[in-house]
């Protein structure tokens, strides 16, 4: 434990504390006082509340919308069903600056609902709503699909033999056992929409904001450390109960299911209702997911004089951003694929560290260090990022000329995916079999060696694909430190995004294309090195 602990508190807990001391502390002391009258202010409390609502609701719909695609993936085996699950998990794994980008194609200036009907949704709530559920589909397909796939079907068969409609079996017998999963899911779409920051920047406009986009606001263009500090808190706290919540239904899930092996559940559509139902699902992904980045893409090459590749070769030319950049666009590539490499390293050095140390150990204790190593997920990220540059600049860690600096903040959000990937995995690992080699003389590395490695390698190289993926796609920290000479893709689709003129904004387009193809490979891999069906708690 001692070096995932080290890690999260050199580069996680020291900015966070910096950047709350240098807002609420004087030369007089703590300005204690200061957090009732920054959630006194009218707009700051406009912004808590549209934070908790836009979270509620867009939770909700994401559990409408996805508990159908849940069953379908769980129950029923059709074609494709393998290239579906890669399809419909894309979103989750892509930047937010891409999920806002894709839905800016879609709904905002020039899209294809002006084009169609004459209506523009950017700025609008609707357009952060819909990009929410885009982005949490899989949370609930994966989580809850995930389980339902493991039920013994055989349970409410019998209820059904006893009497009980499809309905009412359903209700007393599946979603009883159903629940614990269902809440996961829940609490980890309202973590990520509690703390959204790049679909709201994109897509909210100036009229809406939530937690995360009012710190960065009042951090980079106000300069106002004290709001930015008492906001912080908040969130921190808010993030603290949610995942104390989320440890709760996880924990009774654990402990009150037997589960089968999914094989046996699946079978072919049955009747007029699972073909409908299947139908619908089908439908509701191409209308949610594939349409988007469909979009997406078709902007990229719709350049003024018609269709074509002119977004893409101007990304490769220097000052094409109108002096956004002081480097061709495209060097933004190997950017991000030289930092998310750095960063997938770091996260698999400490997320490994930490899964081995949460399989050996049990208690309170541990249990805290399993909620520190999830924190980076909805701490913000603009907090974090802010915190390097004021911290981080002294010996012996003088860090923010340094090229590491990135891959550092890209890592600690990679951690928490290589935990929870590699976890149940290694939990699985019979103990015996590492005394046995312990007896026959292995010391304790070389029974990791010869051991646990064999058994983990596959779900190893999940946890790489995912921190890869995560990492590739980090804004929030990384617009505060990543060099204007050597930006990373998201940070440089921001960029583009934030200056008028079409050129800008089809390089955009295009650089987000780039970016959605690279995570899309990524997943691709992801789906064909799983170890199997129900490894990860993802």
């Amino acid at each position: 434990m001692a070096v995932p602990l080290a890690f999260f508190g050199v580069f996680f807990a020291y900015p966070v504390t910096a950047i709350v001391g240098r807002g609420l502390k004087t030369d007089a002391g703590w300005q204690l006082g200061r957090i009732g009258e920054v959630l006194a202010e009218p707009g700051i409390a406009g912004v808590l509340w549209f934070t908790v609502w836009q979270a509620l609701a867009s939770t909700v719909l994401t559990l409408l919308v996805a508990l159908p695609a849940a069953y379908v993936f769980a129950r029923l085996d059709f074609p494709g069903k393998q290239v579906l699950r890669a399809v419909v998990t894309i979103p989750f794994v892509l930047p937010t600056v891409v999920v806002g980008t894709a839905f800016l194609a879609l709904v905002g200036r020039g899209g294809l609902t002006e084009e169609l009907w004459g209506v523009r949704l950017d700025t609008t709530v609707w357009a952060i709503l819909l990009a929410h559920v885009f982005f949490n589909y899989a949370v609930v397909v994966r989580t809850v699909g995930g389980l339902w796939a493991q039920l013994d079907p055989r349970q409410e068969e019998a209820a059904r033999v006893l009497g009980a409609g499809r309905l009412a079996a359903w209700r007393q017998v599946t979603l009883p056992a159903l629940a614990p999963a269902v809440a996961a899911a829940a609490v980890m779409v309202f973590l990520f929409t509690f703390t959204s920051f790049g679909v709201v920047q994109i897509l909210g406009g100036p009229a809406y904001a939530t937690l995360e986009v009012e710190v960065y606001r009042q951090t980079a263009q106000l300069l106002d450390l004290s709001t930015a500090a008492v906001l912080t808190l908040v969130q921190f706290a808010a993030v603290a109960g949610i995942l104390a919540v989320h440890a709760w239904t996880v924990r009774r899930r654990e402990r009150a299911l037997r589960l089968v092996d999914p094989a046996l559940t699946a079978h072919r559509p049955r009747g007029a209702g699972q073909r409908l139902l299947l139908g619908g699902v089908l439908l509701t992904v191409a209308l949610l997911i594939v349409l988007p980045l469909g979009v997406l893409v078709e902007r990229s090459f719709d350049t003024p004089g018609g269709h074509g590749t002119g977004y893409y070769e101007a990304l490769a030319q220097a000052g094409s951003g109108g002096g956004t950049f002081l480097v061709p666009p495209l060097e933004a590539v190997g950017n991000s694929l030289e930092y998310a490499l750095a960063a997938t390293g770091i996260a698999l050095l400490v997320g490994g560290l930490a899964a081995a140390a949460l399989t050996r150990r049990a208690g309170p204790f541990v249990r805290g260090f399993d909620a520190l190593l999830m924190l980076p997920l909805g701490v913000s990220a603009v907090t974090v990022g802010f915190g390097f540059l004021i911290t981080l600049d002294e010996p012996p860690l003088d860090l923010r000329t340094s090229w590491i600096l990135v891959p550092l903040a890209q890592a600690l959000v990679g951690v928490p995916f290589v935990v929870r990937t590699m976890l149940p995995v290694l939990r699985a690992v019979d103990e015996r079999l590492r005394e046995a080699a312990a007896v026959l003389g292995a010391s304790p590395l070389r029974a990791w060696r010869e051991v646990d490695l064999p058994l983990v390698r596959r779900a190893l190289l999940v946890a790489a694909g995912f921190a890869f993926a995560v990492s590739l796609g980090e804004f929030g920290a990384t617009v505060f430190i990543a060099r204007a000479d050597r930006p990373t893709l998201p940070v440089a689709v921001a960029r583009l995004l934030g200056r008028a003129g079409d050129l800008n904004y089809g390089q955009a387009m295009a650089l987000s294309t780039v970016l959605m193809l690279v995570c899309a490979a990524a997943l691709l891999v992801l789906e064909r090195l799983r170890p199997d069906k129900t490894s990860g708690e993802f």
